[in-house]
């Protein structure tokens, strides 16, 4: 499977803090708003079918159901996923299914099902990207819309986003990104080309550390937005 056991483990042992918002995963609770009013910016996901891929302890997937998309959140993690399920609960959100699944295999389960795909600081952490590109575009119906957002390769992210998160303002725990798995926006729109989507928008999310707030900008040197689309089909 297309997996990494790392960095499965990285996640599982953090999984009780996931909803923390001053935890560990503060960048998630910060960055979660920038990210759903990107994909506010080109669909209305309610009453649609959406998939959130590696949506780790939900935080996206709760939002997306909150705005009405009936949500499929998958993911690779035990724990985490246990965690998303026990909060949707106690919010009372019911139009959320979670599954310990790759995005893969839920390919070759509902192909052409979902009008809305999420992929959210997840690409970075797996072996092959391309492969979870190939089966986002299996899973879209025509039309459909999928949203991504990772991290750029160059010396400025290695600088921004390990020295600075891990190690200076320690906003994530050290270890948490691989330089190497960085992908850069060319690398990105390529694979998405390469599996049948069409890259209709690329947005930078920068990051104020004296306010700690994101924002969406023009410059993608960092961590950034990609949003696609598959074509419609023609007769």
């Amino acid at each position: 499977m297309n997996v990494d056991p790392a960095e499965i483990a990285k996640f599982e042992a953090l999984a009780s803090r996931w909803w923390d918002p001053e935890s560990d995963f503060k960048p998630l609770h910060d960055l979660n708003p920038i990210r759903m009013n990107y994909i506010d910016s080109f669909v209305n996901v309610a009453e649609l079918t959406v998939a959130d891929i590696g949506c780790g302890g939900g935080i996206l997937s709760e939002t997306l159901a909150k705005r009405g998309g009936v949500v499929t959140g998958i993911d690779m993690t035990d724990a985490p996923l246990k965690v998303a399920q026990l909060h949707a609960l106690d919010e009372g959100v019911q139009n959320i299914t979670y599954r310990q699944m790759t995005a893969e295999q839920l390919a070759e389960e509902q192909p052409g099902q979902f009008d809305v795909i999420t992929c959210m600081e997840m690409l970075e952490h797996v072996p092959d990207p391309s492969s979870v590109m190939a089966a986002i575009n299996t899973l879209l119906k025509p039309g459909g819309k999928a949203f991504f957002s990772t991290i750029n390769r160059n010396p400025k992210s290695w600088l921004f986003a390990v020295v600075g998160a891990e190690y200076v303002l320690k906003l994530l725990p050290k270890g948490t990104h691989d330089y190497e798995k960085f992908i850069k926006p060319s690398e990105l729109a390529s694979c998405a080309r390469e599996a049948g989507l069409k890259v209709t928008d690329f947005k930078g999310m920068s990051y104020n550390p004296v306010f700690k707030t994101f924002r969406l900008t023009g410059d993608v040197s960092v961590n950034y937005l990609m949003a696609t689309e598959k074509p419609e089909q023609t007769s």
